[in-house]
C-alpha cells in the first residue's frame, strides 16, 4: 500500500469489545453459602472447567444455585465502557478470599445493565471462552495517510482498487463489487427540482418505506466502530458505512417530513435561518446550496443536515439522496459555516460523478436486507452538465524516458487496465487512453506516468550507472543562504527570531497613518476575524504586536528580528517583498550587578544595521529623515543612491494605539531591494601590521546639522592612507555651548604599513584634517 502511495500510517488491532475478554469464561455455580461477616454478600463455588472449582465472594441479589455465570478469572482486564480497565486480582472480602468476580453485563462492557448477574441458558458449556460464546470480533485496521489528491481511495473499495491493480503485476487479480439490482425506472414518489445546476451538476434520490429504526447488526456496529464511527441505528448507520465503502456521501430524510412531496436544490436569501441537526442555527450565504422542501430548506447540500428533517426512532419511510456537487461551492459553504463533516471532505475535493447511482443502490440493497424496506416508485436521476472523460495520448518510449524506466508494452496495457484506463486505439506503441472520471486529479500524460509507476513500482526502475551533474554557480549569493546567514548573525548579536502572521489589522494602521497607507493595503475578501483583515504593507505591525505581548507581562528588555513579507498594492497590482525589523526595548546590558543600566538608543540600532551592510558587502549613507508616522528621530538608510530603511523610536501616537508605555527602537531594511545588490564575497587577506599606530584626539564645536557620518567622511578623505579608522567618544548638547551647536569627541587612529609614523607625518596629517573641518562645516576646536 504505501508503495502505491497509499502510505500506512498506523496498523492496530480492532476488538468489539476491548480487550477482547480475554482470561473471561464460562462457569456454574456448584455451591452457595452465606458470608459470615456480611448480611449482603455470598460466597459462591464456581466450577469453570479446572482441577478445582473457585471461591468467589459475590453481592448480586439474583444469583442461584446451579446458574451458567460469566467468570472473569485472576489477571483478567476488564475494559467497562465507563471506567477504567480494571484488573482481576485475587483478594480478601471480609475475611473471605475470593478468585476472580462474577460479571454483569456493564462489567464485560457488553451492555449497560448492572442490575445483577448475567445468566445465561443452561445449556451453555462451562469453561467455554466468553469471546466464543458472545461471538466477539477482532481485525486489524490498516491507517492510511491520504493526501488529498487521492478522493478514489476515500472509500474502502478504491483502495483495494488500488492494492489489486498492484498484486495484478504478479498474478490475476481484480477488484469488483458485487453486481448490485438495477434501481426501478418508474416515477419517484418525490418530486425533485434542481434549479441551481450549476452548484449541484447530478442529484438521485429514491423513496424507501416500511423501515424499522433499530440497532444494527453486529457485523456492521463492528465496521464502523473500527474506522472511529458511532452506530446510531441501521438508516444512518448504512449511509456512513456506504460513503466509506464507495467513496459516495449518501442523506437520508425522512419522508413523512418533506413538505409537498417535493425536493428543491436551489440558494436560500441571505442571511436566513437554518437549524441544523446539532441544533443550532447559522445565518445562510446567498451561495450556500441547500436541499429544501415546498415549504423550507433541510440541508445544507453536501455538508450537514437540517434538525427537523433527519431519521429519528418514529421514521418509517425515508427519501435517500445521491448527488454530485460543486466542490468549490461545498468548500467556501463548509468553511464559511465551520462545519467539517465527512461528506463535506468528500465533495470539496471531488467525488465520482458516475458514482452517484452506483452508491445509491447500495445503500438500497443494505436497507432492505437490514432495515426490511421496500422501493416506493422509481429513481430520480437528474443531470446537467457532468465532466466528461479525459482522453489523452502517452507514449511508450515517452514513458520510459520519462521515468528511466524499461516497462514493455504487454505489462503497460495491464497495468493501463487495472488503472480503468481505457485503451481507445494503439498505433506504433502510442496509446489513446480514456480516463476514469473518478481520479479527478489524473489529466495529463505525465499524470499518467505517475500513476504507472506507482502501479509499476519505484524500487523496480534501475539506478543509472552513473549520475551527470552540472554544477551551476549563481552570479549572486542564494537568497536563502543570505536569510539563514543575516538570521544565524543577528543571533549571535544577542537578538532572538520571531515567526509573524502576515495578516494584520487595519484600524490599528489607519489609526496611526491615517491616510498614508489606506490606499497601499490589501483587504482579505474573506477575513478570519477583524483583528486579521488585511495584508501587512512593512513588517511595523507585526514586530509591535509582539512588543506590546511582552511588554505588557513585565519584559523589561527586548531584542528581537523578523525577517517576512510585506504586502502592498500599487497601480492596480500586488507588490511582495521580503523585510527585515529589528526591535530594542530596556536596557543594553541583562541586568546585573555589575552591569550598567545603559537604556538602548538610536546608536545601538544604527551599529546592528552596520554589521547588517558589512555582512552583506554593501555600503551604506545615513540621512536625517523628517517625519514618519510609526518613528521619531527618523533616520533613512540608502546604498546606491536607493533608500532601503529606516530607524528611529516609535513615535507617541503609535505607542498610545498599541498600548505601549515604554520607549521601543525600530528599525526595517528592504531586503529585495538589497539582495540584487550583493555579489559572492571575495576573500581577502591582510598581513599583520608591522608598525605602530597613533591616535590623536579633536573636540569639535558644530553646528547641529552636522552628522558624525560627514565628518568621518571628510577625515578619512583628507587623512589619505594614514586614517585607519574614525570613531566618536563623546556628544554633548546644551549648557555652555552656543545656540545651535553641538560637541563631537572624536578619535583618529593613524597607522603607516611601510614605515614608522614621525611627528611631522602626523601633524601634517592632523593639520590637513581640521582646516578641512574648519572650511567644510565650520568647526572650531575646543
Amino acid at each position: 500500500l504505501t508503495d502505491t502511495g497509499l502510505e500506512v500510517e498506523k496498523v492496530f488491532e480492532f476488538e468489539s469489545i476491548p480487550g477482547g475478554l480475554k482470561g473471561v469464561v464460562v462457569g456454574e455455580v456448584l455451591g452457595l453459602e452465606k458470608h459470615p461477616d456480611a448480611d449482603r454478600l455470598r460466597v459462591a463455588k464456581v466450577n469453570i472447567g479446572a482441577s478445582e472449582p473457585l471461591i468467589i465472594v459475590c453481592g448480586a441479589a439474583n444469583i442461584a444455585l446451579g446458574q451458567k455465570v460469566v467468570v472473569a478469572t485472576v489477571d483478567a482486564v476488564l475494559l467497562p465502557e465507563s471506567e477504567k480497565p480494571l484488573k482481576i486480582q485475587r483478594s480478601k472480602i471480609r475475611g473471605v478470599e475470593s478468585a476472580g468476580m462474577i460479571c454483569a453485563e456493564d462489567e464485560l462492557g457488553i451492555g449497560t445493565s448492572h442490575d445483577g448477574i448475567m445468566v445465561l441458558p443452561s445449556a451453555t458449556k462451562v469453561g467455554t471462552p466468553a469471546a466464543d460464546y458472545f461471538h466477539l470480533e477482532s481485525d486489524w485496521v490498516y491507517e492510511i495517510g491520504l493526501t488529498p489528491n487521492r478522493t478514489d481511495a476515500f472509500g474502502h473499495f478504491g483502495v483495494a482498487r488500488d492494492l489489486a491493480a498492484r498484486l495484478n503485476l504478479e498474478r490475476d487479480v481484480k477488484a469488483s463489487m458485487p453486481a448490485l439490482a438495477a434501481l426501478p425506472a418508474a416515477d419517484c414518489a418525490v418530486k425533485v427540482v434542481v434549479e441551481d445546476e450549476a452548484g449541484c451538476g447530478r442529484y438521485a434520490g429514491i423513496v424507501i418505506k416500511n423501515l424499522k429504526i433499530e440497532e444494527s447488526p453486529a457485523w456492521l456496529r463492528n465496521r464502523l466502530k473500527a474506522i472511529g464511527i458511532s452506530p446510531i441505528n441501521n438508516v444512518v448507520d448504512i449511509t456512513n458505512y456506504v460513503q466509506h465503502e464507495l467513496g459516495q456521501p449518501l442523506h437520508a430524510f425522512d419522508f413523512d417530513k418533506i413538505g409537498g412531496k417535493k425536493i428543491v436544490v436551489r440558494t436560500a436569501p441571505q442571511n436566513s435561518a437554518f437549524v441544523g441537526l446539532d441544533g443550532v442555527s447559522r445565518k445562510l450565504q446567498s451561495e450556500d446550496l441547500m436541499i429544501c422542501d415546498a415549504e423550507k430548506p433541510m440541508c445544507i447540500a453536501g455538508v450537514f443536515g437540517g434538525f427537523d428533517s433527519g431519521v429519528s426512532a418514529a421514521t418509517t419511510a425515508i427519501f435517500l439522496e445521491s448527488a454530485w456537487f460543486n466542490a468549490s461551492r461545498v468548500r467556501k459553504t463548509a468553511k464559511h459555516h465551520d462545519l467539517h463533516t465527512d461528506a463535506a471532505f468528500r465533495f470539496e475535493r471531488g467525488v465520482d460523478p458516475n458514482g452517484t447511482l452506483n452508491g445509491l443502490a447500495r445503500a438500497v440493497e443494505l436497507l432492505v436486507e437490514i432495515a426490511q424496506g421496500c422501493v416506493e416508485g422509481g429513481v430520480c436521476d437528474i443531470q446537467s452538465e457532468l465532466p466528461k472523460p479525459v482522453e489523452v495520448e502517452v507514449a511508450l518510449s515517452k514513458l520510459n524516458a520519462f521515468l528511466g524506466s524499461n516497462i514493455e508494452s504487454n505489462e503497460l496495457i495491464r497495468i493501463f487496465g487495472s488503472l480503468d484506463m481505457e485503451v481507445i486505439s494503439a498505433k506504433a506503441e502510442v496509446y489513446k487512453l480514456r480516463l476514469p472520471t473518478y481520479r479527478v486529479d489524473v489529466t495529463r500524460d505525465t499524470d499518467v506516468y505517475e500513476e504507472v509507476l506507482r502501479i509499476y513500482g519505484y524500487n523496480r526502475v534501475a539506478e543509472p550507472e552513473r549520475m551527470l551533474l552540472s554544477v551551476n554557480i549563481p552570479a549572486k549569493p542564494e537568497k536563502t543562504n543570505v536569510l539563514n546567514g543575516l538570521s544565524q548573525m543577528l543571533i549571535g548579536r544577542g537578538f532572538m527570531e520571531t515567526l509573524s502572521n502576515g495578516l494584520t489589522r487595519s484600524d490599528y494602521i489607519k489609526a496611526i497613518a491615517g491616510g498614508e497607507y489606506a490606499a497601499q493595503l490589501i483587504a482579505m475578501l474573506n477575513p478570519l476575524s477583524m483583528e486579521l483583515d488585511v495584508l501587512r504593507p512593512h513588517l511595523f505591525p507585526s514586530l509591535l504586536d509582539t512588543a506590546a505581548y511582552n511588554l505588557n507581562r513585565q519584559a523589561d528588555r527586548l531584542q528581537y528580528f523578523e525577517i517576512g513579507s510585506a504586502y502592498r498594492l500599487k497601480n492596480g497590482s500586488h507588490e511582495e517583498d521580503t523585510r527585515l525589523g529589528l526591535v530594542l526595548s530596556g536596557g543594553r546590558f541583562i541586568e546585573n550587578w555589575n552591569n550598567p543600566k545603559i537604556a538602548f538608543d538610536s546608536t545601538d540600532m544604527r551599529g546592528h544595521f552596520s554589521a547588517i551592510f558589512d555582512f552583506m558587502g554593501l555600503s551604506v549613507s545615513e540621512n536625517v529623515g523628517s517625519s514618519h508616522a510609526y518613528l521619531e528621530q527618523l533616520v533613512v538608510l540608502h546604498t546606491a543612491g536607493v533608500e532601503v530603511g529606516l530607524l528611529g523610536k516609535l513615535s507617541a501616537g503609535a505607542a498610545r494605539v498599541y498600548g505601549i508605555k515604554k520607549e521601543v527602537w525600530l528599525g526595517e531594511l528592504n531586503l529585495s531591494l538589497l539582495l540584487p545588490q550583493m555579489r559572492h564575497a571575495a576573500i581577502n587577506y591582510r598581513e599583520v601590521e608591522r608598525f605602530p599606530g597613533v591616535r590623536r584626539d579633536l573636540s569639535l564645536l558644530i553646528d547641529k546639522s552636522v552628522s558624525f557620518e560627514a565628518i568621518s567622511s571628510l577625515i578619512q578623505s583628507k587623512g589619505g592612507q594614514l586614517v585607519r579608522e574614525v570613531s566618536l567618544f563623546d556628544v554633548y548638547e546644551g549648557k555652555n555651548l552656543p545656540e545651535g551647536k553641538k560637541s563631537y569627541a572624536v578619535g583618529i587612529a593613524l597607522q603607516d604599513p611601510k614605515q614608522t609614523l614621525n611627528d611631522k607625518r602626523i601633524d601634517h596629517t592632523m593639520n590637513q584634517v581640521i582646516t578641512a573641518l574648519q572650511e567644510s562645516f565650520g568647526a572650531t576646536l575646543r
